[in-house]
């Protein structure tokens, strides 16, 4: 009887031994605390590879709100999340600004779009120039950490847009669609922009699959500084009608360009952005 006892002891304690075991392999490290900085880093990280880039962009900015061991790593992600999303937007808007002109019998909806993409842009473009401002407040010595997965998306853009454009009226389902495919593209074009390969797909994501992204300073601020400069254009009388924000688009721009070594390319957008700015104090 004795032994009995001691086996059934023995086989009680080795139960509980393999439920410890098994419970420890299965739930892992705890996970990040909401509301805190490794929380709003990894859900970016989920949200953006799930190609949810308004969530991930939302993420973000609460990491670059405040200094923390994530910001200097969130900044420049965040600047290409609004980047693309800014672009993509005040492109579409142009779009359904064209139809509305095409189609003279009824361009309310089209207007109604314009308006509503154009205001939306602008408040992208916004995010971008706040989130610039702290960016260009860094060490631009040191090269950019990209830290973030290879966006999804196509370069080319969504075959209804010739459509749109001409007149056609769109359904609300591909209104949708549109807008989503639209700011995936965008996203996609300005990660390939802000590691020096505008356009190149193919380039850009041989860059990506190499792992652990840096860019050097000067080719990712250049970059930045290219659609702080499209962005401006949102703000003319013809479009959103705020020339002050234009001026300071233009002159952050200009001033950022005075820290990235002086090249032809420098050289050509400086007198661009002189001139953009030129022609918004004529009218």
């Amino acid at each position: 009887m004795f032994f009995t006892e001691k086996r059934s002891c023995s086989v009680f304690f080795l139960a509980i031994f393999v439920i410890l075991v098994a419970t420890s392999c299965s739930t892992g490290p705890p996970a990040p605390k909401m509301g805190t900085p490794p929380f709003y880093w990894g859900a970016a990280g989920e949200t953006f590879a799930k190609a949810d880039y308004l969530k991930a962009a939302d993420h973000l900015e609460q990491l670059v709100k405040t200094d923390n061991e994530y910001t200097q790593r969130a900044l420049p992600w965040r600047l290409v999340l609004t980047a693309g999303m800014a672009k993509s937007q005040a492109e579409l808007a142009d779009v359904f600004e064209a139809g509305s002109r095409a189609n003279r019998s009824n361009p309310t909806p089209f207007r109604r779009q314009m308006t509503e993409l154009r205001t939306m842009a602008g408040r992208r473009a916004l995010q971008f120039a706040e989130t610039f401002l702290k960016f260009t407040e860094g060490d631009h010595t040191q090269d950019i950490p990209l830290d973030f997965v290879f966006p999804t998306g196509n370069a080319n853009k969504p075959l209804e847009l010739e459509k749109i454009g001409n007149g056609v009226p769109p359904s609300e389902t591909q209104v949708e669609s549109v807008r989503r495919r639209s700011i995936e593209r965008g996203v996609l074009l300005a990660t390939c922009a802000a590691v020096g390969a505008p356009e190149d797909v193919a380039k850009a994501q041989s860059i990506f699959k190499a792992g652990n992204v840096k860019v050097p300073h000067d080719v990712f601020a250049l970059a930045m500084v290219k659609y702080l400069h499209e962005q401006a254009q949102l703000f003319t009388r013809s479009k959103l009608d705020q020339p002050e924000r234009l001026e300071l688009f233009c002159n952050e721009a200009l001033e950022t360009l005075k820290t990235i070594k002086p090249s032809k390319e420098t050289k050509d957008l400086t007198a661009k952005i002189e001139k953009t700015l030129k022609s918004a104090k004529a009218k």
